[in-house]
Formats: C-alpha cells, structure tokens, sequence
C-alpha cells in the first residue's frame, strides 16, 4: 500500500462522516416513565417495554410466591440483584428447585416455573424478556463495538 501524505486520517473522516450521517440517541427511562403494577401476591414491577423486548424490575416481598406460570413463546432471563429465592421449575415431568442468589442468572423458555422468597427480606431482581428468532447472533453481539476515538 502506497501512503499517500495528508491522507492517514482520512478513513477517521470518512468514519466520523458516516457516523454523524446516521440517526444516533440515547433513550433514558425513569421508574416514572415505566408502568408500575403490583401483582396479587404483592410483587411490585416496573415494566419498561420495548417493541423487541421488555425489561422488569420486580421487587418481591419476603415470604411470598409467585403463580406457578410458562410462556408459549417468550423467553425469560432474570438477573438477580439483592437477596435469595428459590426458582422451582418442571423438567421432564419432575419438579426440581434450586437456589438463586445475588449475580446470578436463570435462562426461562417455556417450562412451568415459579420463584419463591422464603426470607424475611424483600428481594430484588430483572427480568429481561423477548421473543426468540433462533437465529445465532452471538458473534455480532461480541464484535458490535466500534471505537469513536475523533470523539475524544
């Protein structure tokens, strides 16, 4: 490749032009821009909703449980932030149930589940939830950040 002078930062110019060309936001939310609902046995969610996903932010109170439930088609990821509960599940016909604490994740597809707060805390945690297309997109999540260094 043949280097040409006044022309080494061309392709940053080039990059920084299409980049301001394209439509680019950052959306915040507030709880107060969520839908708050409080469910019977007393869970309080903050639903953000999305028309590719939903995030929840659940607080349970201590000693409660939900219905047992399962989806059809979503898919559920729930990260736990404060404190411990029990995910029960079915699997294979057999109810299993494991503990669930602080920085963990649990995957949900479409087996009937419930989560149990058997504290005396109340326990906090999301819930990220979507619609899976089955295709693999795993390589594109990894690899999708560009670095904007004309920006610094």
């Amino acid at each position: 490749m043949v280097k040409r002078p006044g022309f080494e930062n061309l392709g940053l110019a080039m990059q920084a032009r299409e980049f301001e060309s394209r439509s680019h936001r950052m959306k915040f939310l507030s709880k107060k821009d969520s839908i708050y609902f409080k469910k019977p046995e007393g869970t309080a969610v903050n639903y953000y909703l999305f028309p590719e996903y939903e995030i929840h932010y659940n607080e349970q109170p201590p000693e409660t449980t939900q219905p047992w439930h399962h989806h059809d088609t979503i898919n559920e990821s729930i990260l736990m932030l404060e404190g411990e509960m029990w995910a029960h599940w079915l699997e294979n016909g057999k109810k299993k149930k494991r503990k669930v604490k602080k920085g963990d994740l649990v995957e949900v597809e479409n087996t009937p589940h419930t989560f149990i707060n058997s504290s005396k805390k109340k326990i906090k945690f999301v819930v990220f939830r979507f619609v899976p297309t089955g295709k693999n997109t795993s390589q594109v999540i990894k690899k999708d950040k560009v670095l904007d260094t004309h920006l610094e």
